[in-house]
């Protein structure tokens, strides 16, 4: 059975395997280290003065409702997932906190957008371009619908550099290798987001750099962990009781005060220069 990123195919996924995604999305979402990260790169391209913008790969909607929930932000967010669930999902959760008259959520592929040419004040990519088949074709597509002036953040971890600890460096090594082959379409994709934000077009104006780690105690990573027990078997890296005894020995640490866990995340924050 070959190797696929779930989170690239979220549209083929049966509802238990997005159930456990929506778990994880949300958990992480609410965590206070990662609503840090992500109002750093939104104060950072002054999304509240954005009239329009549109959040690609939404998942849950985690991003398109922290923009929705901003006391200074009136504008309107539209969010893109290629599964309808999810969509879905965002749709009512974004109703059920009382944001849902600033958002609309539906699906599609962020390669191809049914959208015209340079519609959208902001764009905003959050932890999906490691994930999705061909970086440049999204890039170009993000570039071909903000309008000239207009604002591009892209979120995403470096998870080349994702690990965890474990009593044996070979195997830890093993299983870092293996969760990033099986989870991560392209671990390395921010390492070349200079380089493809110019090649598309786009004027990198501000960057950020941050490394999250759990030491002693799971916290930030614990929901990811606990879901690898329906990812992995999903990405045909190994059965389902296979992946309960790997998370089973990783909560363990936890329960032991052993634990570590570490990733780096970047944002890049870009604009459309104006016409000449």
């Amino acid at each position: 059975m070959a190797i696929v990123d779930p989170y690239r195919i979220t549209n083929q996924l049966d509802d238990p395997t997005l159930d456990a995604l929506v778990t994880r999305l949300e958990a992480r979402g609410k965590h206070p280290r990662f609503i840090e990260m992500m109002q750093q790169y939104l104060d950072a391209m002054d999304i509240d003065a954005a009239a329009s913008v549109i959040d690609l790969g939404c998942g849950t909607g985690v991003a398109a409702r922290t923009i929705a929930r901003r006391r200074g932000f009136a504008g309107r967010v539209t969010g893109i997932d290629r599964s309808p669930y999810l969509a879905a999902t965002a749709t009512r959760l974004a109703r059920t906190e009382g944001s849902g008259g600033k958002v609309e959520f539906v699906s599609g592929d962020s390669h191809s957008l049914n959208l015209p040419d340079a519609a959208f004040d902001a764009v905003v990519a959050h932890t999906l371009i490691t994930h999705v088949e061909n970086q440049v074709e999204v890039m170009r597509e993000i570039a071909r619908i903000v309008k000239p002036g207009g604002k591009v953040a892209i979120f995403d971890g470096d998870y080349a550099t994702l690990t965890f600890g474990s009593a044996d460096p070979a195997t830890a090594k093993a299983t870092d290798e293996m969760i990033i082959d099986a989870l991560i379409t392209n671990p390395r994709a921010v390492r070349g987001m200079p380089r493809l934000l110019r090649e598309v077009g786009l004027v990198l104006t501000a960057s950020f750099a941050n490394v999250v780690a759990d030491i002693g105690k799971a916290d930030f990573f614990a929901p990811g962990v606990q879901s690898l027990v329906k990812l992995l078997p999903k990405s045909g890296a190994m059965t389902e009781a296979e992946a309960q005894a790997l998370v089973d020995a990783v909560m363990k640490q936890s329960d032991e005060g052993t634990y570590f866990a570490a990733t780096n995340f970047y944002s890049f924050v870009a604009t459309r220069p104006l016409a000449s």
